[in-house]
């Protein structure tokens, strides 16, 4: 499997992915593309996701839910 650069991974289609499924799974992604998915949301949106969050943010509902919360913050 090739890992997704930043890039890359914010262009990964989520339209087929359910609002609460697995984003790792649902994009076979494995550990290191999904850290650079939530590297390109946090250069995107400005907001940083700590390692200890990250297991809110492993649905497109939690990673909405999350960036949400944090921007009100």
């Amino acid at each position: 499997m090739t890992t997704l650069d930043a890039e890359s991974a914010m262009r990964a289609d989520l339209d087929d992915v359910g609002a609460d499924e697995d984003l790792q799974e649902a994009l076979d992604l494995d550990s290191m593309d999904f850290l650079n998915f939530l590297i390109a949301i946090a250069k995107s949106t400005g907001v940083e996701i700590p390692e200890s969050d990250y297991h809110l943010v492993h649905t497109r509902a939690g990673c909405r839910d999350y960036l949400v919360r944090r921007a009100a913050s």
